[in-house]
């Protein structure tokens, strides 16, 4: 509840000073166009550092890997985007500690470590299933009925579908 009080009320507020007090230093107009420039760079720099970790993810699912830590800068891209769109200089600064990579894996680092974000990954390999018309068909030598291997753990994927009629 406190965070959505920061959130929502004081950082709008805090916001709203520091452009007033840039402002008075430097003008309107520039304190305008610093705000555009920072939108600006930092949708190349979304765009730029999104395709890296897109390319990343993909040669790990190639490899049969889950792209946990991929996916988690995935989500860190969608907010520092999002907080660079937002007028001002503070959400500014927190977006582009999300899209400049060494800073972005930093806070990844610890907010694993606090515990803020997990990362359950699940061995599996892509390899083993094989996209049909009817869904997904088992290719790893493994019993279907049972999802049993020879030698090997079981695999399990979970998930949701919906067919499509």
């Amino acid at each position: 509840m406190r965070f959505l009080f920061v959130l929502f009320v004081v950082l709008p507020i805090l916001e709203m000073w520091l452009l007033i007090e840039v402002g008075s230093l430097i003008g309107s107009l520039p304190t305008i166009a610093m705000v555009v420039f920072t939108a600006v760079v930092g949708a190349a720099l979304l765009k730029q550092q999104g395709l890296e970790t897109l390319t990343r993810a993909q040669q790990r699912l190639n490899t049969g890997q889950v792209p946990a830590k991929e996916i988690l800068e995935g989500l860190l891209l969608a907010v520092g985007g999002a907080l660079l769109l937002t007028p001002g200089f503070i959400t500014d600064s927190l977006g582009f500690i999300c899209l400049i990579a060494p800073l972005r894996q930093g806070l990844i680092a610890f907010l694993l470590k606090r515990g803020v974000m997990q990362v359950h990954a699940a061995n599996f390999q892509a390899s083993s299933f094989q996209a049909t018309s009817s869904g997904f068909a088992n290719t790893s030598g493994a019993d279907s009925s049972t999802g049993e291997t020879a030698g090997r753990d079981p695999v399990v994927i979970e998930g949701d579908y919906k067919k499509e009629e």
